[in-house]
């Protein structure tokens, strides 16, 4: 496998910065109480960030990267760096951390009010950023402290770095206009401005180079996008006496690839993980001697061991082709979507745990590969990669692929047809107009989280701690009916994540201890594991949703996250097909929906959150993902009478181009994460002829403001402009399970006072 003169290098575009123990989370969260003042968060936060340096030195990477480290979000960091302050930022004459905070999560304090930045999520990833805004106030200018620190600091160390910013043309494509500035205003100012930063860091702490991330290249692009990048690009490099490096991730970059040799580029880093094409089309292209090649072929969004084989034909192939490259070996995106290290983890075997690996470990791949490629690896290290791939690593379950495999065609359509049925639904539960409901979970408390621990530790018995949980359950269902709430919910309290509670009672899934990773800011995530064929083995739920029912003459929603969900939010098998496992977890879904109607239950929501989430970036990849995705649903639902009502619940993202799909998925009610949008996402549902009852999302639950009833009342004012009533559903934007119950109270009682202003209006 040796390649002659091979010289390979190690490098990544970025690291996970929450901390091996979720440091970072617990700090902010800590500011945030105003537990610790900013000088030690300051101090505290950076310590983290030289502890992150100096592990990738000491790892032995070559390439080590650097301002990839963010206190809340790498955008909301240009955004500030760049003065991209929005008008309603300004005017609160806030200054530093306070204002970065302030727009990553809303302001409310001393008379002045502020809605935080639209959250959308990052390309195909469960990583959520905070949208950039051009309005009329913006007055650009570079303020790089916060970035020039991190060099500092590092170079201080002794610790050489290439910094890595998130792209200009990036940069533009996810800005939102919001002021009289047109496209290429904006695309004017921020080529400017990214010229001026570059050169400010560059000053400041004397580096050369830097590398630019542009994820928005694996989206189809038409040529005005593909002039822009290159126009963008061009001006930037041209006028930085400067090293610029080029660095993609999440796709093939086939618009154009043609165009990096002529850009000026120092090197090009591409994903060769999901963007396989970028193989084929480096064929086509030639780069000067010495141009730096990143091949991204360590999986920067899965935690399975890399196959060292397949990896190094690669290698060999591009090296073969272009044989005076200099030749990188990263990962194929910022490992900022794995989990920090498997050091931390004490419960899973050796058996198991020999076929992962997290951010370290990943570390530790690349440098194999590089040591195999320039013949300096021990023998052992190719020879016991090889063994972990020698035969498949669990047994077949022919039962679960037989159900699969006899699928009909009436397992996947619901009857009679949803303008039936919703009838039929109105007249079994005489709901008013405009009913109220929210997403499905309530703030897990401190007090939760200690049964949860207490458990864990056997401190307590399960019996023990079913009860109590029962009680929280009984408060929040009273708690309910006293603010007036249409549609209860039983508030989730014996569920530590949505994914991860359904994951632990299906058989086919492995967890971790630590394997958190960020999803936005504070909030982390601990995605489970599909290790083998998925089978629900005992009903999910139903108890716990039966005596909550048992509590009220309301209907109490069965809460359940949908097949794609789960998928999409675990870590998947990469030897199982995406589609066995979808399969196998909507029939798990679909047994709990129909034991849950057996049961009594009238309203089942089945939450897919993550529907887009791994929606492929190009058009033409996206049929057959979205064609299973409804298929899934459908499956989970077919089964139900008329009576029963299905909902489900999609989280932030971009929705105006699938919104036939999710149409398609025939539930009859759909609740949507609107108010960081502007509600612009109604205007899509009105246009396309939506015919799912709607309810978009009132207010921000990522924020820690309490919308006044005014605002309330103005918000459904403004659905109602654009929606009719019948089809309109109130509730908050998502789950109420990361606020605390001092918010979510006064939050979900003026959203009830403004909904009967409403209804008592149009009576």
């Amino acid at each position: 496998m040796t390649l002659a003169n091979s010289n390979a290098k190690t490098g990544i575009i970025g690291y996970p910065r929450i901390g091996a123990a979720r440091e970072l989370k617990f700090l902010s969260e800590s500011f945030f109480r105003e537990e610790i003042s900013e000088e030690e968060f300051y101090q505290k936060a950076h310590a983290l960030r030289k502890s992150n340096l100096e592990f990738l030195k000491n790892s032995g990477l070559d390439i080590i990267p650097s301002m990839d480290f963010s206190l809340y979000d790498g955008i909301l960091d240009l955004i500030q760096a760049l003065g991209f302050i929005p008008e309603r930022f300004q005017k609160l004459d806030l200054h530093g951390l306070e204002l970065y905070f302030a727009m990553a999560r809303g302001y409310q304090k001393n008379g002045r009010n502020a809605v935080a930045l639209s959250m959308k999520k990052w390309f195909n990833t469960n990583y959520h950023y905070l949208v950039p805004e051009f309005d009329d106030a913006v007055s650009p200018k570079v303020n790089a402290g916060f970035l020039i620190s991190a060099l500092t600091e590092a170079r201080d160390a002794g610790i050489q770095t290439r910094p890595v910013l998130p792209g200009p043309f990036t940069f533009v494509k996810l800005t939102r206009l919001t002021g009289s500035g047109s496209v290429s205003d904006l695309e004017n100012t921020v080529t400017n401005l990214y010229r001026d930063l570059l050169l400010t860091v560059s000053n400041e702490t004397g580096i050369q180079e830097f590398t630019l991330l542009e994820p928005y290249l694996a989206k189809d692009l038409n040529e005005e996008d593909c002039e822009m990048f290159r126009r963008i690009h061009k001006n930037i490099i041209s006028a930085v006496p400067l090293r610029v490096y080029l660095a993609t991730c999440f796709g093939d970059i086939r618009n154009v690839i043609a165009d990096i040799p002529e850009l000026g580029y120092a090197g090009l880093s591409l994903d060769l993980v999901e963007g396989k094409k970028n193989l084929d089309l480096l064929d086509g292209v030639s780069f000067k001697p010495g141009f730096e090649l990143g091949l991204g072929v360590v999986s920067g969004i899965n935690i399975w061991r890399n196959n060292y084989e397949k990896s190094l034909e690669t290698i060999r192939r591009v090296q073969e082709k272009h044989p005076d490259v200099t030749i990188v070996i990263t990962a194929s995106s910022s490992l900022l979507h794995v989990p920090v290290t498997l050091r931390n983890e004490k419960t899973l075997p050796e058996e198991k745990l020999r076929y992962l690996a997290f951010a370290e470990e990943k570390i530790g791949e690349l440098r194999d590969l590089r040591n195999i490629i320039n013949g300096t690896a021990a023998p052992e290290v190719l020879e016991n990669n090889r063994n972990l791939f020698k035969s498949p690593r669990t047994a077949a379950d022919t039962a679960t692929e037989n159900r699969v495999k006899n699928l009909r065609e009436t397992d996947f359509a619901r009857q009679p047809v949803r303008s039936r049925r919703l009838k039929i639904q109105d007249q079994a539960f005489g709901l008013p107009p405009l009913p109220t409901t929210t997403i499905g979970s309530f703030p897990q408390t401190a007090e939760i989280r200690a049964l949860r621990r207490d458990l864990r530790s056997g401190a307590i018995s399960k019996a023990d701690y079913d009860a109590e949980i029962r009680k929280h359950i009984a408060e929040c269902i009273k708690a309910q009916e006293k603010v007036g709430l249409d549609v209860l919910v039983h508030g989730e309290f014996e569920r530590n994540d949505m994914v991860e509670f359904f994951g632990r009672k299906l058989d086919g899934y492995i967890f971790t201890d630590n394997g958190w990773v960020q999803s936005y800011g504070t909030r982390c995530v601990k995605p489970p594991v599909i290790w083998s064929t998925i089978r629900r083995t005992s009903p999910l739920t139903v108890d716990i949703i039966s005596y909550a029912q048992s509590l009220t003459e309301k209907p109490v929603k069965g809460m359940l996250t949908g097949p794609i969900t789960i998928l999409n939010w675990s870590f998947p098998g990469e030897d199982i097909p995406a589609r066995e496992s979808v399969m196998e977890l909507a029939l798990a879904i679909r047994d709990e929906v129909l034991d849950l109607e057996k049961a009594g239950i009238r309203i089942i929501q089945i939450d897919e959150a993550a529907l887009r989430e791994k929606l492929p970036l190009r058009r033409e990849d996206q049929e057959e993902y979205l064609s299973l995705a409804v298929q899934a649903f459908r499956l989970t639902a077919s089964g139900v009478k008329p009576e029963t009502q299905i909902h489900t619940h999609m989280c932030y993202s971009e929705f105006g181009d699938i919104l036939k799909s999710i149409d398609d998925m025939d539930a009859d009610v759909i609740s949507f994460e609107a108010s960081r949008s502007s509600l612009t996402l109604l205007r899509e549902l009105r246009d396309a002829g939506f015919e799912t009852r709607t309810g978009p999302g009132v207010y921000d639950i990522h924020s820690p403001r309490i919308p006044s009833v005014e605002e309330f009342t103005a918000t459904i004012r403004k659905i109602l402009s654009i929606l009719p009533r019948e089809q309109v559903w109130i509730n908050p934007d998502c789950g109420l399970k990361t606020r605390g119950n001092a918010e979510v109270w006064p939050c979900l009682e003026n959203m009830l006072a403004a909904t009967k202003r409403i209804r008592e209006e149009q009576a």
